[in-house]
């Protein structure tokens, strides 16, 4: 056997502390002071980027096509 397979057996315990210590879930905001207006905003601004993208990528195919 290498190397690899040659540990004595499996790790109990954690070599180092994790970071803050709280139990919060995956999708919680990491700021709990994040307000839900701040998080919306966010998404607004997010899903208004996105269209001017797709808006930007139209009117390059429009151009694209009048060559």
């Amino acid at each position: 056997m290498g190397p690899v397979k040659a540990g004595s057996g499996a790790v109990r315990e954690p070599s180092t502390a994790t970071g803050s210590g709280r139990g919060g879930g995956f999708l919680e905001p990491s700021d709990p002071r994040t307000s839900l207006q701040e998080l919306a905003m966010a998404d607004l601004a997010f899903v208004v980027t996105v269209l001017a993208a797709f808006a930007l990528v139209a009117l390059v195919a429009r151009g694209v096509t009048k060559l």
